[in-house]
C-alpha cells in the first residue's frame, strides 16, 4: 500500500516514531505540503494522512487511487467528507488523544494570569526584590481562585477534565453544553447564567454555526466586571477586537489563549497589542506522549480499515 503523510512536522519534528505506519506499506512523509503540491503528492497514494492540509472536492475527485484518509487530529474540517463519501473514501480521526494535555494547558494559562510568576521572576532578576526592605514583596498581588466560580463552555472530555481540576482547587463549577458528560463535577446552567455568575470562563466547545463569535461585545457585557477568559478551543469562538476592547477598558481582567482566528497568528491581530493577554502558539495538544498516540491510533485506524472493520470514522 502506498501511504503518504502530507504535513507531518508538527506531529513529529523528529522525536516520535512513524514505524507503526511504516509497517503497513510504503510510507512517504513530507514535513509540509504547499497547496500547489497536494495533487502531485496524492498521485498514486492509497492512504493519505493530513493534519492541516486541506483536501477539497477537486483534490479528492482527482485522487483516483485514494481509499483512506486519516486526519492526524480530532477536528476533521480540513477534509470535504461529503465528497469523500461520494468517492467511497473512508475518513478517520483520532478522538480524545490530548484531553489531559489541553486541560493542563488551560489551567496553566489560568494560573499564569493569576500568579504573575514569570512577570515577578523577571523583575527579581533585575534586582527588584533585592532592593526591598521586607522579606515579602510583590508588584501585582496574586488572585486567589479558591471560592471563585469557573464557567465551562463545552462540557465534553476536555471541559470535564478542566472542571475536575478547578473543583480540586476549591472553585465552584458551572457548565453549559448541549451534551452533558456524566462525570462533570458541577452544575449545568444556561449560557446567560454562566456568563453572569462566573469569575473565570473557559472555552472548550467546537467551532460551529452557533458558537463562532460566541464571545463578543454583547456577551462580554453580560459577564462580571473583571472576569478572566481562557480559550484552548478555537480562535473563531471569540471576536478578537471585542476582547481587546474589553481588556483595554478593564471589563475583562485578562485573557489567556492558545488559539487565534488565523494561525500562525498575524502581527495585525488585535490581541497582539491587547493588555493583560497571554498568547501561546496552539501547542496545548503537543506533549510527546500525545503526538506518539496520534501516530499509534492513526496506524490502528488504517489497520482496522484494511481488516474491513473501520474505526473512528467520520463519514
Amino acid at each position: 500500500m502506498q501511504i503518504v503523510v502530507l504535513d507531518g512536522f508538527c506531529v513529529n519534528p523528529g522525536d516520535v516514531d512513524w514505524s507503526p505506519l511504516k509497517k503497513l506499506g510504503t510510507l512517504s512523509v513530507y514535513d509540509r505540503t504547499h497547496p500547489d503540491m497536494v495533487a502531485q503528492r496524492l498521485r498514486g497514494a492509497e492512504a493519505a494522512f493530513v493534519n492541516k492540509v486541506k483536501l477539497d472536492r477537486a483534490l479528492l475527485q482527482n485522487a483516483r487511487n485514494l481509499k483512506f484518509i486519516g486526519v492526524l487530529a480530532t477536528g476533521y474540517d480540513v477534509v470535504d467528507v461529503a465528497t469523500a463519501r461520494e468517492r467511497g473514501i473512508t475518513v478517520t480521526n483520532v478522538p480524545a488523544y490530548s484531553t489531559e494535555a489541553v486541560a493542563q494547558h488551560a489551567i496553566a494559562l489560568l494560573l499564569a494570569l493569576c500568579q504573575h510568576a514569570e512577570y515577578h521572576s523577571a523583575l527579581i532578576r533585575q534586582g527588584a526584590w533585592t532592593a526591598q526592605p521586607d522579606f515579602s514583596w510583590w508588584e501585582i498581588a496574586p488572585v486567589l481562585l479558591y471560592g471563585k466560580t469557573i464557567g465551562i463552555v463545552g462540557c465534553g472530555r476536555i471541559g470535564t477534565r478542566v472542571a475536575k481540576i478547578a473543583d480540586a482547587l476549591g472553585m465552584r463549577v458551572l457548565g453549559c453544553s448541549p451534551h452533558k458528560h456524566e462525570d462533570f463535577p458541577g452544575e449545568f446552567v444556561s449560557l446567560d447564567t454562566l456568563l453572569k455568575e462566573s469569575d473565570v470562563i473557559s472555552l472548550h466547545c467546537p467551532a460551529k454555526a452557533d458558537t463562532v463569535g460566541l464571545i463578543r461585545k454583547d456577551t462580554i457585557a453580560k459577564m462580571k466586571d473583571g472576569a478572566i477568559l481562557i480559550n484552548t478551543a478555537r480562535g473563531s469562538l471569540i471576536s478578537e477586537s471585542d476582547v481587546k476592547d474589553a481588556l483595554t477598558s478593564g471589563k475583562l481582567a485578562c485573557y489567556g489563549t492558545d488559539v487565534a482566528s488565523e494561525e500562525p497568528i498575524k502581527l495585525r491581530n488585535p490581541l497582539m497589542s491587547a493588555p493583560n493577554c497571554i498568547i501561546t502558539s496552539h501547542y496545548a495538544w503537543s506533549p510527546k506522549p500525545m503526538r506518539q498516540k496520534l501516530i499509534d491510533v492513526s496506524a490502528a485506524n488504517l489497520t482496522a480499515f484494511l481488516n474491513g472493520t473501520p474505526q473512528n470514522t467520520v463519514n
